[in-house]
């Protein structure tokens, strides 16, 4: 298991940032289920802990078929989705992925690679990311890596380059907040940020190792494209949205989004490689982001040339259309 801890500042304030995360994850899974894929969701309702209160539970279904990479394609189902399931209890909240199969219910599993697995677990805070040991889990026996994402000049894939979400060039209109400079983190009020602890398994010798490390690769592009995005909506969910009324748009929202899936590609269950059976169409938590069509490391020839920086003079690619997370 490779468990790493990931720190990201927003120039928002946590309960500002608690509207603006459901506002962002609905708006990027309607704007996913384009062609009949995307986000579906299929519980979300209140949940009591006896730990950690009152929350939200969310079941969702992240279609994938189309976003596969060739090279995963070749080896999984024609129609292939993940099931997630996230319990809220924000400031504090768990975020699981698992495909139909064997799984505790708080991790990602799929049937054609039944030792895989995702966990994540996301604690918010007023500052800027300076919380020492603020995840008190016995998954970590020792120490473990800690980085921290800066969502204005941290690089992000190229393909996924949108001028128009790049902090270092946004302004807020009904905030005043951005452009982004260097140093913005230090400097910056208000400020927050997001400690997500992550744990990666897969459990197959041999490839263990670059396995997943892949996938961490994969998330933490997730994690710097969804906070770009959520800075960048920032007008349209930070002019006194109140919990009621974005809950209410998460509602409308996720209907829209089943109707479109429902309409275009009813969901299929897989239990087996090549033996899909049909099930009833149901609801998914985080936004999915398309996935390279190169293969990951351990599939590929070594490359030497360093990702590119993202710069609206040299990049133009349309928006991305893939939460551990706000969680």
């Amino acid at each position: 298991m490779l468990i790493k801890e990931y720190r990201i500042c927003m120039p928002l304030t946590t309960e500002e940032y608690r509207v603006g995360q459901l506002y962002t994850i609905s708006k990027h899974s309607h704007q996913e289920s384009e062609k009949g894929e995307g986000v579906e969701v299929v519980k979300n309702e209140p949940h009591e802990d006896p730990v950690h209160g009152p929350g939200q539970f969310t079941e969702k279904r992240v279609h994938l078929s189309s976003k596969l990479p060739s090279w995963a394609r070749a080896v999984t189902p024609r129609i292939f989705y993940i099931t997630e399931k996230a319990w809220n209890y924000y400031p504090y909240t768990i975020t699981g992925r698992a495909s139909l199969g064997p799984a505790d219910g708080r991790s990602l599993q799929c049937s054609f690679l039944p030792k895989f697995s995702i966990y994540i677990e996301t604690k918010y805070e007023d500052n800027c990311g300076d919380s020492e040991n603020i995840f008190h889990s016995d998954k970590i026996l020792g120490d473990h890596e800690v980085s921290f994402l800066d969502i204005a000049f941290d690089e992000i894939p190229e393909r996924y380059y949108r001028s128009l979400e790049d902090p270092r060039f946004f302004s807020s209109a009904k905030t005043g907040r951005g452009p982004l400079r260097e140093g913005w983190r230090q400097h910056t009020k208000p400020i927050m940020c997001s400690y997500k602890l992550v744990s990666v398994k897969f459990e197959v010798w041999g490839l263990q190792t670059r396995v997943e490390q892949f996938v961490h690769k994969v998330i933490r592009d997730i994690l710097l494209i969804g906070h770009r995005q959520a800075f960048a909506w920032v007008d349209e969910w930070c002019a006194g949205m109140t919990m009621e009324e974005v809950r209410r748009y998460e509602r409308e929202t996720q209907e829209a989004t089943n109707e479109l899936i429902g309409l275009v590609a009813p969901a299929i269950s897989v239990s087996e490689v090549g033996q899909p059976t049909a099930t009833h169409s149901a609801p998914a938590s985080a936004p999915s982001t398309p996935l390279s069509d190169e293969a990951p490391d351990f599939l590929a020839p070594p490359k030497t040339c360093p990702r590119k920086k993202s710069a609206p003079e040299t990049l133009t690619l349309p928006a991305l259309r893939e939460r551990a997370g706000a969680e």
